[in-house]
């Protein structure tokens, strides 16, 4: 038998952290059934975007880059925050360029994803960004970022998608739905 789902209701808002890549707030919630709990935490995060870009040739345009959380240097999607006020696809769009030089090309939103909706208060944008030309010799990167541009042929980057290799969930899954609905 179903029953109808509601909405926790929240009693109180404590912020532990607050950072331009990180909030961490702890709530008191009140669930439906009237218990409380009060050590419920919530991660605040800007919008997240990434690109799936393929230049005329059917190259795939990829970042190589140091991740510290895993320790290890990994082949990514191009990907990025959006600014506070800026639209998702103008995020990818900028950072595609800043990082990479690609630009211009047809884009379109492929999905939008949660990496943990328990959790987690932001959603990642996945744009495809097809035929797309390198238009900037030089990167525009942060301070944080050392990166290589990488370009990866179709059977290269599913070769690595079917192999585990892209470790970043929120890469897999759109590239997943890229390669399972579009033919090379």
């Amino acid at each position: 038998m179903e029953k109808e789902i509601k909405k926790w209701k929240i009693l109180s808002s404590e912020y532990l952290i607050t950072r331009p890549w990180l909030t961490a707030r702890r709530d008191t919630v009140e669930y439906p059934d009237g218990r409380v709990n009060d050590e419920y935490y919530v991660l605040e995060y800007p919008t997240w975007i990434n690109v799936i870009a393929r230049r005329k040739d059917g190259m795939f345009v990829m970042v190589e880059q140091y991740r510290h959380g895993l320790g290890e240097v990994l082949v990514e999607l191009c990907a990025g925050v959006a600014e506070k006020g800026e639209a998702p696809e103008a995020a990818a769009r900028r950072e595609l360029l800043e990082e990479t030089g690609y630009g211009n090309g047809r884009w379109s939103l492929l999905t939008v994803l949660s990496a943990n909706p328990g959790s987690q208060n932001n959603l990642s944008y996945s744009f495809l960004a097809e035929d797309v030309e390198l238009i900037c010799d030089e990167q525009h990167l942060d301070d944080t970022e050392d990166l290589n541009v990488k370009l990866l042929s179709w059977e290269q980057l599913s070769g690595m998608l079917a192999e585990d290799k892209v470790r970043q969930s929120l890469m897999a899954a759109p590239l997943w739905k890229y390669f399972a609905t579009h033919h090379s």
